[in-house]
């Protein structure tokens, strides 16, 4: 899946440029010594990052390994060690292919690697996750929002945020949810078919009345699709859209006077895509997992301060990196047993760069805060915090195993 406009990215799921997974091309694992000072490569700590270091994910690659060499830095004090062992990490590109992705981490276990991160790709994701369960390998997932990974395992975590959350933190927008009218507007593709599932699951339980409004993938005049969307008369209309067709899909909704009609939510994708709105950026409400300057902490700040000295930028996925690394150092404080990392990381709560980040034991999601933002600023969009929603507003519901 690219990234597309969605519900929260369904395989990284939820908004008009919201969507998580895929990429191209896996090469030989490129092996970064991060920093051994001499240590054998026997006595280090080795992490496999599979993720999409090249494909259509690769953007959110970036972001995500941008942020785990920001975290790895802080989290060990600048050591890159943790229990006077170097932390040896390894990257692979998995391109957002499953199958390249499962044959990696098949490749790292083989090898010994005992911890395996990344997963840019909600489907990379769910094939990676039993092949580490088998081998009882820890397993931090990353920017990949599939709510299946949450409760997969013993040793699945995650250090992004999940598909629910993000769908929580839309209806949130209009309150109560009991009783009200969601439409999902989104195109007639697996994407936007997954997008109309998640509403209903989430919502749908919380009292909601969840209908689809369905667009074919090849239309591309969409005034008859808006016009449907506001005589629907829906109390929100959840856009989840994925393509090059999104400025013309925008365009529409605010010529038919949708936004005078309904209150719209979508995902805020990264910061490239924020100029497709056009005229009705302002307009729009979006939920948000996370945009640079969100969260006002001290460790956003620290994040932020190492990123941009090595020359990256602070985006939507930066976070998931940095709360990788700081997992991965906490659990490898335990040694590199992987019952006793899993163990170390069930029920671990922790500053984040969001805030206050809970591991749930019982299903090891990640509880995190959440935030509503607004567009402003006309051809040259900035986006503004609206709310920051608390981590128990927005907590998926408990897989029960």
């Amino acid at each position: 899946m690219g990234r597309k406009s969605y519900a929260g990215r369904m395989p990284a799921v939820l908004a008009t440029a919201t969507a998580l997974l895929l990429a191209a091309a896996c090469g030989s694992p490129n092996t970064a010594d991060s920093g051994s000072g001499g240590a054998k490569a026997a006595e280090a700590v080795k992490v496999g990052l599979v993720y999409s270091k090249s494909g259509p994910l690769a953007t959110y690659g970036k972001q995500y390994l941008e942020g785990f060499q920001a975290g790895l830095d802080y989290a060990t004090q600048g050591s890159k060690k943790v229990g006077g062992q170097a932390i040896e990490v390894t990257e692979v590109d998995d391109g957002g292919d499953p199958a390249k992705a499962v044959s990696a981490a098949k490749d790292l276990i083989g090898k010994g690697y005992k911890i395996i991160a990344g997963s840019t790709s909600s489907g990379v994701a769910t094939q990676v996750a039993p092949i580490t369960e088998q081998n009882k390998v820890l397993f931090i997932s990353g920017p990949a929002a599939t709510d299946a990974v949450t409760g997969a395992g013993a040793h699945t975590f995650r250090s992004g945020r999940q598909t629910s959350q993000d769908i929580s933190t839309a209806a949130a927008f209009i309150g109560d949810i009991q009783g009200k009218k969601v439409v999902v507007f989104a195109q007639d593709s697996a994407f936007g078919q997954a997008n109309v599932a998640g509403v209903k699951a989430v919502l749908g339980a919380k009292g909601a009345t969840v209908e689809p409004l369905l667009v074919p993938a090849s239309a591309t005049d969409f005034t008859p699709f808006a016009t449907q969307a506001k005589e629907t008369e829906a109390d929100l209309l959840f856009v989840a859209w994925a393509g090059t067709t999104a400025q013309a899909m925008w365009t529409s909704l605010g010529q038919q006077g949708v936004f005078d009609a309904t209150k719209v939510v979508t995902g805020l994708d990264i910061t490239a895509t924020w100029p497709s709105y056009g005229k009705v950026a302002d307009k729009v409400n979006f939920l948000s997992h996370y945009f640079a300057g969100a969260a006002g902490t001290d460790i956003e700040k620290a994040m932020t301060e190492r990123v941009t000295k090595a020359g990256g930028t602070v985006d939507l996925f930066t976070g998931d990196g940095f709360t990788a690394a700081q997992m991965i150092v906490h659990a490898a404080e335990q040694g590199t047993d992987p019952d006793a990392m899993a163990k170390a990381l069930a029920g671990w709560s922790f500053d984040g760069v969001k805030g206050k980040l809970t591991v749930r034991a019982e299903d090891h999601a990640l509880l995190q805060p959440m935030f509503q933002a607004k567009l402003t600023g006309g051809e040259t969009p900035a986006a503004e915090l609206v709310e920051k929603l608390d981590a128990d507003a927005v907590a998926p519901p408990v897989v029960k195993k």
